[in-house]
């Protein structure tokens, strides 16, 4: 058993977003996203489907030439190998979940 938080040691990094590896288990790895208004995650993607919760902001969740707003509660699946951005409209705090079989490493390189 594992118990977090998504706002436990909450920190805004001043230039990319800040990501935090919170679980892993034999089924998924959560992550939190610390977004300060206006940084992004530029265009990337994943060889596994992730699902991605906004539990507190807004965000820009760009898919398939499509700019989808999300907002406190909202929650959006992307399947494998659709490359996708992030961009936040207001400060924010991400959820993504990631398969077992993805790499937290894959994430934390997407900016750099």
């Amino acid at each position: 058993m594992q118990v977090t938080s998504l706002l436990k040691d909450l920190n805004y990094g001043d230039k990319n977003p800040v990501i935090t590896k919170l679980i892993e288990n034999d089924a998924t790895k959560e992550i939190r996203i610390v977004f300060k208004k206006g940084q992004e995650m530029k265009e990337h993607k994943t060889k596994f489907p992730i699902t991605v919760e906004v539990f507190e902001g807004e965000i820009g969740f760009g898919a398939k030439n499509i700019t989808y707003v999300l907002k406190k509660g909202d929650i959006i699946s992307l399947d494998p190998n659709i490359s996708h951005n992030l961009i936040a409209s207001e400060n924010s705090i991400v959820r993504l979940s990631l398969s077992k079989n993805d790499s937290v490493e894959r994430v934390l390189k997407v900016n750099t």
